[in-house]
């Protein structure tokens, strides 16, 4: 099952799987990061969460709260970070 994702770190792995959980983080700010597009997110999350939280994190995607779809989001919105947030570069936080 980790062939969709053998090239990440362990790190990188916990990065996604918080970016996953996070609301309004969308599915295309977790594909340019880190190449993994909306099924490999999916893959990633059943094969690395417990069964009962998979479908907890399934059930919240699908359930209107979350942004992680584009389609979904205000249109005016057009970063994947909020503003106040410090810059980010490929999740390497540069320092000011």
């Amino acid at each position: 099952m980790r062939e969709y994702y053998s090239e990440l770190t362990l790190e990188q792995i916990d990065r996604v799987i918080e970016m996953a959980w996070e609301d309004r983080t969308s599915f295309e700010a977790i594909d340019y990061q880190f190449g993994l597009n909306e099924s490999a997110v999916i893959k990633l999350m059943r094969s690395e969460l417990k069964e009962k939280s998979f479908k907890l994190w399934r059930k919240r995607v699908n359930s209107g709260v979350s942004q992680k779809h584009g389609n979904k989001r205000n249109p005016e919105i057009h970063r994947f970070k909020a503003n106040r947030q410090r810059s980010i570069s490929n999740n390497k936080i540069s320092k000011r």
